[in-house]
């Protein structure tokens, strides 16, 4: 398919696994401490991102209280914000704290199309489980949005990634029926471009069902990356989590193409600048594109 390029490429800042209420007693929680940091980061971004989508584990215990903190803490954001659900969350709780974002059919997905890309939200949160749901109720409507817009780009984003990828204790089971019903629905649907995803609290690239995949990093501490097998009955000291610097994802889509940076927040001082020193230098570079400069 050939697709209309926009006049500029599109921008979508992702955060997601914000844990927000981990420490509900601290006035400093460290949980928002760090997603501050990654909203100063992201308003600071030059071009501005079009869109947000915060891809679910807002809080922590599904508490009202912390989502109120979300609200808040996400209030300087000023390009639209579109939440998600993930398996921390609790749909009531959230719908009484944020009655402007609406429930369709008991879930929380919804449609954002914005130049020539068409975003679908999925609602993977099945409360009192930590891995996902896709059940037919679901599946019916992905299948239905999918079928509407047929020749229109479309990225999807879901709370839980359906690959598998090797941290045991974290990654889904391949036989699970929601994953089949997930692959099912998108078989029909030729215009996906990927799947976006939170959860693992790692930055991660994969393909899954022909389609690549992408894991965005955590506010929250990072999931730590040990890949050997997990016996449930004997605890082996393995890290589990591990501190690190907050993260979130910026996908850039340029009508025919979408590219995920992945972005760490550090203090860490920039060893070059595009000053006198290194015109020359991007001046050559430049020049080697077709069409020159």
């Amino acid at each position: 398919m050939t697709h209309a390029s926009p006049a500029r490429p599109l921008l979508i800042a992702q955060l997601t696994d914000l844990h927000l209420g981990f420490e509900r007693d601290r006035a400093d929680e460290p949980n928002r401490l760090r997603l501050d940091k990654v909203v100063a980061a992201i308003g600071a971004l030059d071009p501005a991102p079009d869109l947000i989508v915060v891809s679910g584990d807002l809080v922590e215990h599904g508490d009202a209280a912390s989502y109120a903190r979300v609200r808040e803490a996400l209030a300087p954001l000023r390009a639209p914000v579109r939440l998600m659900l993930g398996n921390h969350d609790a749909r009531a709780a959230f719908a009484a704290a944020f009655a402007d974002v609406p429930l369709s059919g008991g879930f929380l997905h919804h449609v954002v199309e914005q130049a020539g890309l068409r975003c679908i939200l999925l609602d993977t949160l099945e409360e009192g489980r930590h891995g996902g749901a896709f059940c037919a109720a679901r599946e019916a409507w992905l299948s239905a949005r999918l079928a509407e817009a047929p020749d229109t780009p479309t990225l999807i984003f879901l709370h839980h990634p359906p690959c598998v990828t090797g941290i045991p204790w974290m990654d889904v089971d391949p036989a699970e029926p929601w994953l089949e019903r997930l692959r099912g629905a998108l078989a029909a649907g030729r215009n996906v471009v990927g799947l976006v995803s939170g959860h693992l609290h790692r930055a991660i690239a994969a393909r899954w069902a022909g389609l690549p995949v992408t894991v965005a990093p955590s506010v929250a501490p990072r999931v730590a990356l040990e890949l050997g097998p997990i016996d449930p009955d004997k605890p082996d000291g393995r890290r589990l989590i591990v501190d690190g610097t907050p993260g979130y994802a910026l996908h850039r889509w340029d009508g025919e193409a979408l590219v995920s940076h992945f972005v760490l927040i550090d203090d860490a001082p920039a060893v070059a600048f595009y000053d006198e020193k290194l015109r020359g230098m991007i001046a050559e570079m430049a020049a080697e594109r077709p069409g020159g400069r």
